[in-house]
């Protein structure tokens, strides 16, 4: 894997994602193991965030002690099953702003078409994290990344629970510039584009729909 890779090995992570997996997991338990699944991402996702250090006055004495520096996080989910993992991330860091990008997928050519795109102005200076559950050919991540760089935004994470290895292929070799975070690896896609062994389409599992 090429650097800017990475895949999350942690017990809990697998463990969650495995029950996420089960056809009989029910909406409720998948929307809040998504939501737990994200927020653990997070904590390796969003190790490199600037800190300095401010003035603290403890029940002891005045220190000077680290917390997050510069300009905002900003929390990118791609529509809709993106807004499944929001939550996980704003609960490590509240004051995230949140900016959102609408894709479809055409069912014959399996390219995405825009049909919304909400970021918070100015972001070129914004640690920006973008969220979408499965990264299966790659075609929505790259195009939500492109969407953002237009926007002037730099510094770009890509958070995704499951991954085919066509779909990061795909999105790093389109973006190297970017970091990509990886909850598991699968095998392939299939003939119609769905991940394999997956888990189904992630945004009717999270909401309910079919």
């Amino acid at each position: 894997m090429k650097e800017n890779i990475y895949i999350n090995d942690h017990p809990l992570i697998q463990h969650k994602i495995s029950i996420l997996r089960d056809k009989n997991t029910s909406t409720n338990e998948f929307r809040r193991l998504v939501e737990e699944i994200a927020m653990l991402m997070g904590f390796e996702s969003l190790r490199d965030l600037p800190l300095c250090d401010v003035e603290v006055e403890t029940p002891i004495e005045t220190c000077m002690t680290p917390m997050l520096a510069g300009k905002k996080l900003v929390i990118v989910p791609v529509l809709r099953a993106g807004l499944g993992m929001v939550s996980g991330l704003t609960a490590l860091v509240p004051s995230a702003r949140i900016g959102h990008i609408g894709l479809y997928r055409d069912e014959t050519t399996h390219e995405p078409h825009e049909y919304y795109c909400k970021l918070p102005d100015p972001i070129s200076d914004r640690t920006i994290v973008v969220l979408d559950p499965m990264l299966a050919t790659g075609g929505s991540a790259v195009a939500a990344v492109n969407f953002i760089k237009q926007h002037g935004g730099r510094n770009i994470k890509f958070m995704s629970i499951i991954a085919a290895p066509e779909g990061v292929k795909r999105l790093s070799e389109a973006h190297p510039d970017i970091q990509i975070y990886i909850g598991h690896l699968d095998r392939e896609l299939n003939e119609d584009a769905y991940i394999c062994p997956g888990l189904g389409d992630a945004g009717d599992r999270i909401f309910g729909t079919k």
